[in-house]
């Protein structure tokens, strides 16, 4: 069987949900031909049991030994047979819906990185947990069905030719019953489909409502607005249970037409049947066996309504991940590219030239103006004049530019795992004065973090994501106020070992911190215009600009 997670999931089609789901059966192919197969032959073979029992039902009433005892053979091989595909058939249908699901799970993540900074800005947090937890389900359950479906197909085309072998009539009703049966079924599909997918969507939005409460329980907590959220937070919840219900509606019809109408269909037939028996028109045996076919095929005309069903629901999960698919980036690469070649980089916006090898400081009155200029110099930003060697940095590939320029500020988390996975070998964590924190952990470097690194006090995570920024040691780094949740000791320690760790390369510290700015080769003062208002050493500025004194001394003499 196929290995999980897939090395290359591939380019999906993103133009319509059933684009979509087509292209995930494309490239499982082999896996959905293998349980097509099995279970054809496992529906297949239990199809047949009922002519093999019928047989030795007649053979039995001729007093044919000879004929009972190849009946009761076929019984037993129909018997073996039916074990091992079965066994077979359920493997290959948890490989197909374990690899769709993966598939799925993959290309959602591939883009959600791609997107980057676009994606928190164009779509909810709960729309892309819920496509990792019930769309990869129902995607899943969607190639899953396949193997069952095509056999129940089969094994109705099958009974259907046997009992028109045997009598016309009964196998007539068949043939021309099942498709009534399926359209009937069909009617309860649309407004099923349309329910499912708002209530999908009201799940989505309420998903991103916990997640927002929950990373802001804290300071919800602070401000008394607890009440308030957990009120919508309950608001909602009522929409989306009210969506359940309605949804639950027409499910509970179709379940009951899953039962009534194949019930009343294998009534007609074993009535039927046994008129034409009664009459001598067929067999004790060929009634036995009428009636095992219409006690058999609930379970494919049931299997059909369910093919249906999952099919329904992974058109509407692939309609969320094509909607997720189909936003394109604010940020790509331009049709010809140009190659990153180190030099100063500088922002005509506000004019910040940041020379190369250096350690340049932003002060600015404004603190949205420095985290702006980082975003710019750094091409996270739509619409960016930044150039680094005086080729603007939209016109290089965005693989080079995020290869070369990284910006570490405090909106980034720790990632679940091992702590090593974040600091590698801990070698930056002196130059981020957080030796301290591991040499705390039970396990050091292997001690597993916990999500978002909510073990860690605000100042801690603050000094390992900047022992994460310095062990990356890219050519440019960007940090936006990397000291401002730690105490003016750790600050000290931070500004003094900073540029000893960054020395030979670029880096940009945007902050007020005098620590830090004492520190710097050269500051850059943003005004209230958003523009440099001045240049030049820390002390020198204290002495030159007053308002540049005012803002990194808090108006203090």
């Amino acid at each position: 069987m196929r290995r999980l997670p897939l090395a290359e999931p591939g380019e999906p089609d993103s133009r319509s949900a059933a684009r979509y789901l087509l292209w995930i059966a494309r490239h499982q192919i082999s896996l959905i031909a293998g349980g097509v197969c099995f279970g054809i032959v496992w529906m297949v073979s239990q199809a047949l049991v009922p002519a093999a029992i019928g047989a030795g039902v007649d053979a039995l009433a001729r007093h044919d030994r000879r004929g009972l005892l190849w009946a009761a053979a076929g019984v037993l091989g129909l018997g073996a047979a039916t074990a091992f595909t079965g066994i077979m058939r359920h493997r290959f249908a948890i490989s197909n819906f374990l690899s769709a699901g993966f598939r799925t799970m993959q290309v959602t993540v591939r883009h959600a990185t791609r997107l980057g900074a676009t994606l928190p800005r164009r779509v909810a947090t709960g729309e892309v947990v819920s496509i990792g937890t019930t769309d990869f389900d129902h995607i899943g359950y969607s190639m899953d069905i396949t193997a069952r479906g095509s056999g129940a197909v089969v094994s109705i085309v099958v009974v259907s030719a046997l009992l028109l072998r045997v009598s016309v009539p009964l196998g007539l009703v068949v043939v021309l019953g099942v498709p009534v049966l399926v359209a009937v079924v069909g009617l309860l599909l649309r407004p099923l489909h349309h329910r499912r997918r708002h209530q999908r969507d009201l799940a989505g939005a309420l998903t991103g409502r916990a997640a927002d409460i929950v990373a802001g329980l804290r300071v919800l907590r602070g401000v008394g607005g607890e009440a308030v959220f957990s009120a919508r937070y309950r608001a909602e919840s009522q929409r989306v249970r009210l969506a359940g219900v309605r949804v639950a509606r027409v499910e509970s019809m179709l379940e009951a037409a899953q039962i009534l109408l194949p019930g009343c269909f294998v009534a007609l037939v074993t009535w039927l049947g046994a008129r034409f028996a009664v009459a001598g028109r067929i067999t004790p045996g060929e009634l036995v066996a009428f009636y095992a076919y219409a006690a058999f095929l609930i379970a494919p005309l049931r299997t059909l309504t369910e093919f249906a069903d999952k099919v329904t629901r992974g058109l509407v999960s692939a309609r969320r991940v094509v909607d997720l698919l189909q936003i394109e980036p604010d940020l790509q690469d331009p049709p010809d590219t140009v190659p990153a070649e180190p030099g100063d980089l500088d922002d005509p916006d506000s004019g910040l030239v940041v020379r190369e090898n250096r350690l340049t400081a932003v002060a600015a009155v404004r603190p949205e103006d420095a985290a702006a200029i980082a975003d710019r110099i750094a091409l996270l930003a739509p619409g960016s004049s930044a150039r680094l060697h005086g080729v603007p940095l939209r016109e290089m590939a965005l693989e080079d530019v995020r290869r070369r320029i990284v910006l570490a500020d405090n909106d980034g988390r720790l990632f679940r795992g091992p702590l090593r996975e974040e600091v590698g070998d801990g070698a930056t964590l002196d130059d981020a004065a957080a030796r301290d924190i591991v040499d705390a952990l039970p396990d050091g470097l292997d001690t597993e973090i916990a999500e978002r690194g909510r073990d860690f006090s605000g100042g801690q995570q603050q000094r390992l994501r900047l022992a994460r920024a310095l062990a990356l040691d890219p050519p440019v780094l960007v940090l936006v106020e990397p000291t401002s949740a730690v105490d003016a000791h750790t600050e000290a320690r931070i500004a003094e070992r900073l540029p000893a760790a960054r020395a030979g390369r670029t880096t940009v510290v945007c902050t007020t911190s005098p620590l830090l700015l004492d520190r710097a080769d050269t500051v850059a003062f943003v005004g209230a215009d958003g523009r440099v208002a001045a240049t030049g050493p820390h002390r020198e500025l204290l002495d030159t600009c007053p308002e540049y004194a005012a803002t990194v001394t808090r108006g203090e003499d």
